[in-house]
């Protein structure tokens, strides 16, 4: 049976976006931090990955907000390893208030084993299996394509960042959470550009916020590295809509991740859902596959 691993971490109030929850990208912090204490549990903390020079790299990530968490809530993240392949395995991530059943996030993150000199990938060790998922047999899931969006219209929108300091991981690549800094920052001057800045969403008394996150990332990005990210959204409804981004090098137009978002317009006041305001959609329309 798979080692199963809970931890318990308190939201900070530098953590939380403008209206008070936990930003989305810091889910994926709280993954990883999961991840590494699940990793120790079983006898592969970071220092013995390091001492064998192999690194575990995120492939795929996907992750569902059930329910908002604010500053001073306690999280319980339930984690373990659901299956493995010949070079990569899939964890699962459970979130709850400390305390309580109900589920307030739940994702997962498909990882690659690494050769860390090399960069090449290798197959995972039966040692390396044998501590995470004990002496079951292990499960091999069906990995399926990350979805593919409609082409993008005229109205496309491209937003330029350049990766900092402050972005890089041990590995020296942009962190996986940053990612979602990234594709959040663009997502939200895709809608400025368009007329709807924050600030007229606010004074309307409602938000966009992301439901679901699905991102592939197709390889690393490092410091200094200028990256266009190209977004546009898809299968808009009253309540909804899904934002798709194409994050390429800019000095050689390589593609280095993809991601799509499913982000809900809800009121500020009570944190239901609402309808999209019709003119919102009108002024979006160039933007809109």
């Amino acid at each position: 049976m798979a080692v199963v691993y809970t931890g318990r971490w308190v939201v900070r109030d530098y953590e939380c976006d403008a209206y008070g929850h936990l930003n989305n990208a810091n889910y994926v912090r709280y993954m990883q931090e999961a991840a590494f204490a699940a990793s120790a549990a079983v006898g592969y903390p970071k220092a013995r990955y390091e001492a064998l020079q192999r690194l575990w790299l995120a492939r795929e990530t996907e992750i569902e907000y059930l329910q908002p968490l604010h500053d001073g809530d306690e999280v319980e993240i339930t984690t373990w390893v659901a299956d493995f392949r010949q070079v990569r395995s899939l964890r699962r991530y459970e979130f709850r208030r400390a305390g309580e059943d109900a589920l307030v996030a739940r994702a997962s993150t498909d990882w690659v084993y690494l050769d860390r000199d090399s960069g090449q990938v290798i197959a995972v060790p039966p040692e390396v299996v044998r501590a995470y998922a004990g002496e079951d047999p292990v499960e091999r899931l069906a990995r399926a394509a990350f979805p593919a969006p409609p082409a993008p219209p005229a109205g496309a929108f491209t937003l330029r960042q350049r990766v900092e300091w402050r972005d890089i991981d041990a590995a020296h690549h942009l962190n996986n959470a940053a990612y979602l800094n990234h594709i959040e920052d663009s997502a939200i001057h895709a809608a400025a550009a368009y007329g709807w800045p924050p600030a007229r969403c606010r004074e309307a008394g409602f938000a966009m916020v992301a439901h679901r996150h699905h991102i592939e990332y197709q390889q690393p990005a490092v410091i200094g590295d200028e990256l266009d990210i190209t977004t546009w959204l898809f299968e808009v409804k009253r309540f909804l809509a899904m934002r798709h981004y194409a994050i390429t090098r800019v000095r050689d137009g390589a593609p280095i991740a993809q991601a799509q978002t499913q982000w809900v317009a809800i009121r500020l006041d009570t944190g239901k859902s609402v309808r999209v305001p019709p003119e919102m959609l009108d002024d979006l329309a160039p933007n809109i596959a």
